[in-house]
């Protein structure tokens, strides 16, 4: 078996004995956490088996911390509306900054569409 195989398969065993590792019903949180991992545990490891997939959420916790910055400076959105269109302006921002895209040409384009 190739080394990195091995490493993978190590890594997978100590994570089934955490999982099966008893917990006492005083520790709710733990369990909640633990039933969850039990549940997902076939996914923990994908970026084991596929090196395209990044092995922390850092990107998806970047991309809402925008929104939860606009929220503690103002207090709240005043309508759902200001909240949805806050929402496209910044999927809008982020993924030309993603694509390496010129934002304000990217919204310019936009702008000049003509609707149906």
């Amino acid at each position: 078996m190739h080394s990195t195989s091995l490493k993978r398969t190590e890594i997978e065993r100590r994570l089934i004995v955490l999982l099966q590792t008893e917990i006492p019903d005083r520790m709710k949180e733990v369990r909640t956490f633990n039933k969850r991992m039990n549940k997902y545990k076939d996914y923990i490891f994908t970026f084991l088996y596929h090196p395209e997939v990044p092995p922390d959420n850092n990107a998806s916790e970047r991309a809402i911390r925008n929104i939860k910055v606009k929220q503690k400076v103002s207090g709240q959105f005043k309508t759902q509306r200001g909240a949805d269109i806050y929402a496209i302006i910044r999927s809008i921002t982020d993924t030309c900054i993603k694509n390496s895209q010129n934002v304000l040409s990217a919204f310019h384009t936009i702008a000049k569409l003509v609707p149906e």
